[in-house]
């Protein structure tokens, strides 16, 4: 596993869907971000393109999980959390 991947766990949510995170950091994952060109079938995102995300939050950005929120809006969700993440792995001088 990558140290990206295990620098998630244990850390606060940073994608917090409204009304979906659980703020259980005991559930967080590193949730990678799916664009064109940077990930396909059979191949995901560098690790640095994602988010610190709680289950409930992984699975309403991946789909899985039907919410109220456009695909749009949980797409900059998604964003904003990965650059929560990154501001905060940078604090942590994992970056």
């Amino acid at each position: 596993m990558s140290k990206l991947r295990d620098a998630a766990r244990g850390q606060p949510c940073q994608i917090r869907v409204p009304g979906i995170c659980s703020f259980n950091p005991e559930q967080t994952v590193l949730a990678h971000f799916r664009m064109a060109g940077l990930c396909g079938t059979g191949m995901k995102p560098l690790d640095l393109i994602g988010a610190h995300a709680c289950d409930p939050c992984h699975s309403a950005v991946d789909g899985r999980a039907k919410t109220a929120f456009t695909h749009d809006q949980l797409r900059l969700m998604h964003l904003e959390g990965m650059a929560r993440t990154l501001n905060a792995l940078h604090k942590r001088g994992l970056l």
